[in-house]
């Protein structure tokens, strides 16, 4: 039953980490490199961002559940625990709170200059560093494993 978990484990993290590096760091910057219409380029990225959301909440969720599962109130200790905890609530604020703010101010109209415009510009900024802090927590995991310590790789 433990060689089924570390596949699954192996996957959710494939899925997760390897979507957020190729959708942040290729995937956005090319289609604002590649489209001449910003609007549409930022459109485009959001739902992509959306989905990567989706995608690593889901994931973070699955594999602490595999976490506690394996180890029980141990699994509170690991700091692999931490690292997964801490990606699903940087996760969740960017997806509840921090994109629906951006929504927002987008459909209000961003009139260079204006106030709006500005404070869209900070929240990208702390949307940009929560992502990227998310994916190298997401690194960690990949370098590291999600194996306790201790455990031979099987």
């Amino acid at each position: 039953m433990g060689k089924i978990f570390s596949v699954g484990e192996r996957i959710l993290l494939t899925l997760w980490v390897g979507g957020t590096w190729a959708i942040g760091y290729l995937a956005v910057p090319s289609l604002f490199h590649a489209l001449d219409d910003r609007q549409l380029a930022g459109a485009l990225a959001g739902n992509m961002f959306t989905a990567i959301y989706v995608v690593g909440a889901v994931a973070t969720i699955a594999l602490l559940g595999g976490a506690f599962y394996n180890s029980g109130a141990r699994a509170v200790r690991a700091w692999r625990t931490w690292v997964m905890i801490g990606a699903l609530v940087l996760i969740a604020a960017a997806f509840f709170i921090i994109q629906p703010m951006m929504q927002d101010l987008k459909a209000a109209g961003l009139a260079p200059g204006s106030d709006a415009a500005a404070q869209f510009g900070r929240l990208h900024g702390v949307s940009s560093l929560m992502y990227m802090v998310t994916s190298v927590l997401g690194l960690v995991l990949v370098i590291f494993g999600l194996r306790p310590e201790g455990r031979a790789p099987s």
